[in-house]
């Protein structure tokens, strides 16, 4: 009887064993090779990497070496230290370095990239290199050279000892990082970067760099009993409602508060206001819509009207996106026929019966000037029709501030019209001529102008 039970199962165990070496076998294989795969991923971005530095430091060092009058050759140099700077930022989004502190590097590289974008997409001709933006080229010049210097003897390491990316992951990961030759030699490099003097990026990178404190605004703080009063009345809940205040980012530069109100109709509204000067930045009613019932046109008409009673007078719908039973409207100040661009209100309206259940004006509350200088156009609104694509159909023409890429605020006339089957609004800068921006118009905003 152990006989018969042995004879069938032997063999089969011995099926199942060899069955399972096979798996296994194969699956350490696949793991293997997707090892080897992610391992060659690694590899390759950092000799990139290494490369685009090298070509970085003598993209600058050939800017550097022509006349001052060489506007061609600097507009060639700057463009080509952009796409490079691109690239190495793109070769470093690939490494294994979510872990280990390499920001000071990444935010130095970004800024090379926006001075050399901003230094040579503008007319040289007219604009060319100031002293002060040749200074900075020459301390980046040097600075590039010393990363570059850096990155190759990790290079020579990794190339020498026949170093493992998935090494670093590992010790990153098991926050082992006491002794990796890659680690130690990134760590290097941004201590480096970071002990950097601080340069004249100019005024157009810097503003991208400088976050919008709280600082900037007008007015004297605000108490939590003014948040309460402000709340109630924003939120026209009556004097009886309950009200939650919370203070945010004490100590920081972004002290603001939350209120919460509970509306006698039993759903909750939440608004947030800032510190100095108790302007209210975002408006949230919670409640629950029901199915579309209005037209665009109609929330559009009741978001306006909401604005006017809110106190934002002369607001322009520039552009609308209705999503199901839900739509967002961008509306920006006007001032004698000028839309202001960056004085911008987002309101999101309900399609059930079109009354305005968001609302965000940060965009406002920080660039509002209650009255702006507006300057008188160089060129005339036929002028500005003549740099127009002659296919181009002109639907409607207005004048417009807008932030151009240095982010100066800049007049232009705006044409909204259509070509090749879709509808486009052209920025034509008032005072040069030329086109600042295009923007697609979405066909749901076609009508709002």
């Amino acid at each position: 009887m152990y006989r018969r039970i042995s004879a069938i199962l032997f063999p089969l165990a011995t099926i199942l064993l060899v069955g399972a070496l096979v798996w296994g076998y194969q699956e350490n294989k696949e793991k293997n090779a997707i090892l080897i795969n992610a391992e060659n991923q690694y590899q390759r971005a950092f000799h990139n990497l290494s490369y685009n530095m090298d070509r970085i430091h003598a993209e600058l060092g050939n800017t550097l070496a022509v006349s001052s009058t060489s506007q061609g050759m600097h507009r060639k140099g700057l463009m080509n230290v952009w796409r490079l700077t691109s690239n190495a930022q793109n070769e470093i989004s690939q490494l294994p370095l979510t872990l280990l502190p390499f920001n000071k590097t990444e935010e130095f590289l970004s800024r090379i990239s926006n001075f050399a974008y901003k230094a040579g997409v503008r007319d040289l001709t007219k604009e060319p290199l100031s002293e002060n933006e040749v200074k900075t080229l020459k301390t980046l010049y040097t600075n590039s050279g010393e990363i570059t210097k850096d990155l190759q003897q990790v290079q020579h390491k990794v190339i020498t000892n026949s170093l493992r990316w998935m090494d670093v992951e590992t010790a990153l990961a098991t926050n082992s990082i006491e002794d990796n030759s890659i680690i130690d030699g990134f760590k290097t490099v941004d201590k480096k970067v970071e002990a950097y003097p601080e340069l004249d990026w100019g005024p157009s990178v810097s503003s991208i760099y400088n976050k919008r404190s709280v600082k900037q605004l007008a007015g004297m703080p605000i108490t939590e009993e003014d948040v309460k009063r402000k709340a109630l009345k924003f939120a026209d809940a009556g004097d009886n409602a309950r009200v939650q205040i919370t203070k945010n980012g004490k100590g920081t530069d972004w002290v603001s508060f939350t209120a919460k109100v509970k509306h006698p109709k039993g759903y909750m509204i939440s608004m947030d206001f800032t510190e100095k000067g108790g302007q209210i930045i975002s408006y949230t009613n919670e409640r629950n819509v029901g199915a579309k019932r209005v037209s665009v046109q109609d929330a559009i008409e009741r978001a306006q009207q909401f604005l006017e009673k809110k106190g934002y007078p002369d607001m322009t719908a520039v552009s609308a996106d209705p999503y199901d039973n839900l739509a967002n409207f961008s509306f920006v100040r006007e001032e004698d026929g000028v839309l202001i661009y960056p004085e911008k209100i987002t309101v999101r309206s309900a399609m059930d019966n079109g009354d305005v259940i968001g609302f965000q004006a940060s965009d406002f509350v920080y660039e509002h000037q209650i009255k702006r200088e507006i300057p008188q156009p160089s060129i005339s609104l036929a002028e500005a029709k003549k740099v127009l694509n002659p296919d181009f159909k002109v639907l409607y023409h207005r004048k417009a501030i807008i932030k151009n890429d240095r982010s100066e605020d800049v007049l232009c006339y705006e044409f909204g019209g259509r070509i090749n089957g879709s509808q486009y609004r052209i920025y034509i800068n008032s005072d040069t001529g030329l086109e600042e921006t295009v923007e697609v118009v979405k066909d749901a905003q076609a009508g709002v102008r």
